[in-house]
């Protein structure tokens, strides 16, 4: 029972159960025991005035009694002063043990039900036996009656509400997909409501926030590129030797590739949607980006539908990746894992990822403790890279197991023409 309406539904009708049955057991201890001796009471009176005299004949007092019977709906027996059954009508009834010649009326519960023991002024005795009829089927349809009632009025009320925390909560799961436009509409003036505010707001907040930082680093970048082209320019007028040309050249790459790098993550925290997408034959897309690098490749040929420049950044970025932090030989392999999907796994011999930074490996500028001692190159973002340009084609990115680095990336196929 995970829906949250469901189970304020159940609760309001749990609610109403609990005091149905407790004000019934009320009824039926206090209520009802005084109605039933008031009407036993009232009963005597009517006996002592219906009856016949003592000495009138049998006949007409078991027909008199089976009257009383019928008419009041009570079992009903006749005693003698000595206890002697004379008459009776309905369920047989056993005499108390206290009745005597003497004695005064009086009514006792058995069970569910009253017994009345009423004295006449001959001295014989009138039992009479009455009880709440909880069982009937009056009963049942009332009881049937009144839940049918109560489901039918609860049933408004936890849907009302819950059907506003559900678009919150719709809205609140597009927020975190990445729209940041999403919002809730405020409707009423309860916590529900408050609560759609004040989601608004954040939501208001976190997109402002969100672009400010995505406009800053886009400009920031574009601006660095000017200082690049003049420096890289620079250099090559101002020095001969060819060792400090290449370091420096190598220098102004990194950057150069790192302020890409940086535009790229921009652009694609701007929007979930693709600029373009046509199918792209992933294997031979793979099979020239291992070229550049010397890495193997195996596979099928297999279409994915996306954007192609986005999807060779993803493959150039596991492939330069394996180069930098792991060892040779480098294998690209494009598989289909599936009627749906597609799985590129590249693969080196290095010394792999520890099982608590495989997930990490995916935050920008990460990096692994001495991983830019050991290389001296890359800021931390192809792997970010990897797994946002995966995801915008409906994909993941995940490190998996096995000698070396593993990194898996699946991707939906293309549907057939």
């Amino acid at each position: 029972m995970r829906r949250l309406y469901v189970q304020i539904y159940v609760s309001l009708l749990a609610a109403l159960a609990i005091c149905v049955v407790l004000g019934s057991l009320a009824w039926v201890a206090l209520g009802r025991s005084a109605v039933e001796r008031a009407r036993l009471d009232g009963l005597a009176e009517l006996v002592d005035q219906v009856l016949p005299s003592a000495d009138a004949p049998p006949a007409r007092l078991a027909a008199q009694v089976e009257r009383l019977h019928r008419r009041l709906r009570l079992d009903v027996t006749v005693l003698d002063a000595d206890g002697t059954p004379l008459a009776a009508a309905g369920r047989p009834i056993r005499p108390p043990r206290w009745l005597a010649p003497g004695a005064a009326s009086r009514v006792e519960r058995r069970g569910r039900a009253f017994v009345a023991a009423l004295a006449l002024d001959d001295g014989r005795w009138v039992l009479a036996r009455t009880g709440p009829r909880l069982h009937g089927p009056g009963w049942l349809w009332a009881l049937g009656l009144l839940a049918v009632a109560a489901a039918a009025a609860a049933y408004p009320v936890a849907r009302r509400l819950t059907r506003r925390l559900e678009r919150l909560e719709a809205q609140a799961a597009a927020l975190a997909a990445g729209d940041l436009s999403a919002r809730v509409v405020v409707d009423g003036r309860d916590e529900v409501a408050r609560l759609a505010a004040s989601f608004n707001r954040a939501a208001e907040r976190i997109e402002r926030l969100v672009a400010a930082k995505r406009d800053t680093l886009a400009a920031a970048s574009h601006e660095l590129r000017t200082p690049l082209a003049r420096l890289r320019v620079a250099v090559e007028l101002a020095t001969t030797d060819p060792s400090v040309r290449e370091s420096v050249a190598r220098d102004i790459a990194e950057l150069d590739s790192l302020i890409d790098e940086l535009l790229l993550a921009s652009r694609l925290d701007a929007g979930p949607d693709l600029d373009r997408k046509e199918p792209v034959d992933l294997l031979a897309l793979a099979a020239e980006e291992a070229a550049r690098r010397e890495a193997e490749v195996a596979g099928e040929p297999v279409e994915v539908s996306g954007d192609p420049r986005l999807l060779r950044r993803l493959v150039r970025n596991l492939v330069e990746n394996a180069h930098r932090h792991g060892a040779p030989p480098v294998t690209v392999e494009v598989r289909a894992s599936s009627a749906k999907q597609v799985r590129l796994t590249v693969t080196d011999a290095g010394p792999g990822i520890p099982a608590e930074a495989r997930e990490r490996i995916f935050e920008p500028f990460y990096r692994a403790p001495g991983a830019r001692a050991e290389t001296g190159r890359g800021v931390g973002l192809g792997l970010a890279l990897v797994r946002q340009i995966a995801r915008h084609h409906g994909g993941e990115a995940r490190c998996g197991d096995g000698p070396g680095t593993v990194i898996e990336v699946t991707l939906p196929r293309s549907r057939p023409a």
